[in-house]
């Protein structure tokens, strides 16, 4: 028993790693990866590493060719579109299924997480602006208490984790999302449901309309 909780432990590490070098750039798209060299950096067997590498080729990060080497995937701007959409539809479905049980608390989580968003943004702290951001949406989606549509949307988000990061480091507008959030916020306090679903739709579209194709 003690031996499959280190191997799973194992297992997650190295993928978190290697999530992280591609995230933060480390690992830059279009570059081979293999699993022996990465085996030998982290310190562990190859077994995890090729675990790893399969579940982050699922999430769209690597990309195996037929002859089997391992690239990092180049951000997809034309797939993240595709992403988006599913995204933004998914949580107005969430926000219509949750939209009963928001009480003042949870509208008030939603401005701490929004202040705490704009703060992480202006410090450059990409990850810290991404985790407020997540935060700010999840109040809404984990209150829907619908479980399989939270899990969607949490694999969904993970997909699309590298344009978020892009967005935060590369748009120089990305604080407008400070306001599209707080447009989302004030249709709750109102409690105008149809208000704060397009306000929700609209923060997702804009996000990705910033990116100035």
């Amino acid at each position: 028993m003690e031996e499959k909780i280190q191997r799973t432990f194992v297992r997650q590490e190295a993928y978190l790693k290697i999530c992280d070098w591609i995230l933060d750039g480390t690992l830059v798209p279009g570059a081979q990866v293999r699993d022996k060299e990465l085996a030998e950096q982290l310190g562990v067997s190859r077994t995890p590493i090729r675990e790893a590498l399969l579940r982050l080729e699922d999430e769209g990060l690597v990309q195996t060719k037929p002859n089997r080497s391992t690239l990092i995937s180049p951000i997809d701007f034309h797939s993240a579109f595709h992403l988006y959409s599913i995204v933004w539809t998914l949580e107005r479905l969430a926000l219509t299924q949750a939209f009963g049980l928001i009480t003042h608390l949870h509208i008030q989580a939603m401005v701490e997480a929004n202040e705490r968003f704009l703060k992480k943004i202006k410090a450059r702290d990409r990850i810290a602006a991404l985790d407020a951001d997540y935060d700010f949406h999840s109040i809404y989606v984990r209150l829907s208490e619908n479980k399989e549509l939270e899990k969607i949307i949490s694999e969904l988000k993970q997909k699309l984790k590298r344009m978020f990061i892009y967005y935060y480091d590369k748009i120089k507008d990305a604080e407008i999302s400070y306001d599209e959030h707080n447009q989302i916020i004030k249709a709750l306090q109102k409690k105008d449901l149809f208000l704060a679903l397009n306000a929700v739709e609209d923060n997702w579209k804009n996000c990705f309309s910033r990116f100035k194709l």
